[in-house]
């Protein structure tokens, strides 16, 4: 055998021996392999290449959404939008199976968290509660919890199914010149939902990172409520609910930052 040929096949016995090494790691025999280098913006991030995800992402988000309750109406008789405010807080949970390594594969199987909304709205229907006849203010405080599985992500967009529990808790005041701010009624409340959720993130610019944190995000859904918190009253916050507006993406800034740390820790 010439030394060509000798040469040759030595060179294929050690790139065999790497090359099983290699795919041994990919099979997760060895839980502390690095991502690749085009995956080190995020590790959920909808520009990233993310092959399996291994650990949680935390993820957070402001959230204003317009419910249509059935005991708000106009005089016509139909249901008026009532803003409501809150946050949300949670992880994002990576998928148990091997993603394809192309851009825009699935990174996460579901987001799960907690949120916070309240609602202070003034009510001019007299007869609403029980023994009222003036016009009274309901103020709202609702603590939820919500699993939010993702139905498509790819790119830029991803669209999810967001299912929420929460607890709540009402009181109402009565508004009247000789005697304001008088309580007159209060509960508990358990309301629950589910809805569809669309979001578009902004492109990735390496000349303008935060770019990329910002986006916009559709909501719609249904609530109702499984406990009534003021009962023999026409208290109703059953209703659908819609959301349009501008959306900030905090596990694409945590990523950021975890990445320029890293970079400053090599230089």
């Amino acid at each position: 055998m010439s030394r060509f040929w000798r040469f040759l096949l030595l060179c294929t016995l050690w790139g065999g021996g790497n090359w099983s090494h290699v795919v041994a790691q990919s099979n997760g025999s060895d839980n502390t392999t690095s991502l690749p280098a085009s995956a080190s913006l995020s590790s959920d991030s909808v520009q990233t290449k993310v092959a399996k995800p291994k650990s949680l992402t935390f993820t957070g988000s402001t959230d204003q959404r317009f419910y249509f309750f059935n005991d708000t109406r106009n005089d016509n008789g139909r249901r008026k939008p009532v803003s409501v405010y809150g946050i949300r807080a949670g992880f994002l949970f990576p998928s148990r199976r091997e993603n394809s390594t192309e851009a825009g594969g699935m990174r996460a199987a579901f987001k799960a968290g907690l949120g916070f909304y309240f609602v202070n709205q003034f009510l001019n229907r007299p007869g609403l509660l029980p023994a009222t006849s003036e016009a009274v203010t309901r103020h709202l405080r609702i603590a939820t919890a919500f699993f939010e599985p993702y139905l498509y992500r790819k790119k830029s967009i991803e669209i999810s199914l967001p299912i929420e529990f929460g607890y709540g808790h009402s009181r109402y005041e009565r508004n009247s010149d000789q005697a304001p701010e008088v309580e007159v009624a209060r509960g508990v409340f358990l309301p629950a939902g589910v809805g569809v959720s669309a979001s578009y993130q902004f492109p990735n610019l390496r000349w303008f990172r935060p770019f990329h944190w910002f986006g916009f995000n559709v909501l719609g859904g249904y609530r109702f409520i499984l406990k009534k918190d003021v009962p023999n009253s026409q208290i109703n916050y059953n209703g659908l609910y819609i959301s349009v507006g501008p959306s900030f993406f905090l596990e694409n800034l945590t990523a950021d930052i975890k990445n320029w740390r890293r970079n400053r820790k090599k230089k």
